[in-house]
Parts: C-alpha cells; structure tokens; sequence
C-alpha cells in the first residue's frame, strides 16, 4: 500500500509540474518571433493585409511578426502546410474567405476541414470585388451594362483568376441572378486576368476594390458596380450590384487562424493583440485608404461568420459546376 501510494504521489507531482511548466510557457508568450503564414502570392489584397497588420501586431506584443508567402493551388499549399504546423501559436495563417472557404468545394482533395483542422483567432477587414470594365466597353454604367449583355447572349467574356476563384463565382452569381449569358475566361492569377482587361482582350472582371482602386481612379478601368450589400465609401459614386441584382451579395473577407490544439490563452493572446492593432489610428487610416470596412471578430464571432458561409459557398459552387481539378 505504501508503494501504490509513493506511486499516486509521484504522478500526482509529475501532472502537476507538467501543467505549470506548460501554464508558465503559455503566460510568456510570445518569447520568439511569430511567422504569418499567408497561402497567396506577394502583393495581393490578401498579402498587403497581413503585412498592415503584422507591422502593429508585432509593436504590441514586442517581438517580431514575419509574413510568409506559400501561394499555390487557390491556397492550398500554404494552408496545408500551416496546418502541419505545432499548435503553439508561433505559425498562424492569414487567409481570405476564399481560400478558407470556397477552395475545399473546388478541389477534390484539399486535406483540410476549415471548421475542423483550424481555431479561429480573429477576423480584421471586408472588401468588396468590384465589376470593372475596359473604359472602351459600350455600357457606361450598371443599367446598361444589364441591358446590353441581356440583349446579346454569350457576345462579351469575363476573366477570372482561375476556376472557383471568388472572382469567378462572382460572375457565375451575376449570370444566374442577372439573367445573363457571358462566357468565363479563366486565368492562373488576377494578374495575368487584370492585365488582359486593361489591354481589352477581355472586357471585365471581378476584382476585389484595393486591387482596382488606383486604376479606377486613373481612368483605366470603369467600375460599374461592387458586390458588396451596400455602395463602398471609397466609390460612393458606383452602385450596389443588388440595387439592380436584388439579392446579390459576395465580399471578400480576410481573419487570421490557428492550427487545431492550439491553447485557448494563445488564441485569446493573439485576439486581444489584434484588437488592439484595429484600434490604432495609423492603422485605420491604411484601412480607409484601402478600401478596406473594419472587421472586429473575435474567435466566436468569427466561427459563428465562417460556417454559413462555408455551406453557402457550397451550394454556389456547386450550381456553377466550378472545379479547379
């Protein structure tokens, strides 16, 4: 009896060392840098937001925050390979909607559940795709545009950055809600999609607003309306497309995760530093000059955000037959 009970004891002093040791690692935390894994390639709305934001994280919680690029497949690679990462809260990702949540009804095999395999940490900002047109396009605003691919059936194209791609189920919506028959014209990339609309090979696109905004401003590109509920303050002067689309609705929205396991004081941690970053002035100013609506959810509120979505996407997916396999 008196081994059984040196035994207890001894266990009882090992779980007990083991959960202050791993409770005094989680109150130091962050001890060393953090890497912001980002699935998308440099100098996208998706990168250019991580990158904002990485320079306030990293003043708040005094140690510095580096972003990553691993673009490939929609957002697969970095995604994938994000989730491999130990749960620690040193690698977390920033990821759109899209890639969270369009990508695994596009692909066949993603091997990854964005409900399952991640914790939500924090959603920051929403930005609506606008439809641009080449400025030698006959329609000049969102009426005509309506009437004159109505009038002439499968005649105009759109371009897209690639099959399931946000801006490609964009266009699918407009054709299903708006009536209209347009051909899709896929890309590997809104680069590539972008530059052959402004050289009028392809008459328009979706693209999200801070990705246009300087080229719409320069004349370059007509924005003929954006896919946000409601006008974009930075284009006050360009419809709503549900003004004339009732129902149409898709904006891109951009949050930071954690893999799976990952200590609920890290996850809060890292929230109460995001938060505190959208507080600072410097930083909401960027956002205002962007483009960008201010998000503010924490992990619950952004659970609560993804889901439905997640099987919306689904279903919208599944109607335009989009597959990028």
């Amino acid at each position: 009896m008196k081994n059984t009970g040196n035994v207890f004891l001894a266990a009882c002093t090992l779980a007990w060392t083991a959960f202050f040791m791993s409770a005094t690692a989680h109150a130091a935390y962050p001890d060393r840098p953090i890497t912001i894994t980002v699935p998308t390639a440099p100098g996208g709305t998706v990168d250019i937001v991580a990158r904002i934001m990485a320079e306030q994280i990293s003043r708040t919680l005094g140690q510095p925050v580096v972003v990553t690029n691993k673009a490939g497949a929609g957002g697969v690679v970095g995604t994938q390979a994000l989730k491999r990462e130990l749960p620690d809260g040193y690698n977390i990702l920033f990821t759109a909607n899209s890639n969270q949540l369009i990508v695994p009804w596009v692909y066949k095999d993603v091997r990854f559940d964005p409900i399952k395999d991640f914790m939500p940490i924090a959603a920051v900002g929403m930005v609506p795709n606008v439809l641009v047109v080449n400025p030698s396009f006959p329609a000049k605003d969102l009426k005509e545009f309506i009437a004159l691919v109505k009038a002439n059936p499968e005649k105009y194209q759109y371009a897209s950055a690639g099959s399931g791609t946000l801006n490609h189920l964009l266009g699918e919506m407009l054709k299903v809600q708006g009536g209209l028959k347009m051909q899709h014209i896929p890309y590997k990339g809104v680069g590539p999609a972008m530059s052959d609309v402004l050289g009028n090979q392809v008459p328009m696109l979706f693209a999200s607003l801070p990705s246009v905004l300087e080229t719409v401003k320069s004349g370059k590109l007509r924005a003929l309306g954006v896919s946000s509920v409601s006008r974009a303050p930075a284009f006050p002067d360009v419809p709503a497309i549900n003004e004339q689309i009732p129902g149409f609705s898709g904006d891109l929205w951009v949050a930071f995760y954690a893999p799976k396991g990952t200590p609920s004081v890290v996850v809060d941690r890292l929230h109460r530093a995001v938060k505190e970053a959208l507080g600072t002035p410097a930083l909401q100013q960027r956002f205002e000059q962007l483009g960008i609506t201010m998000l503010n959810d924490g992990p619950l509120e952004l659970s609560s955000r993804q889901e439905p979505e997640f099987q919306r996407w689904k279903q919208i997916v599944k109607a335009s037959g989009a597959s990028a396999d």
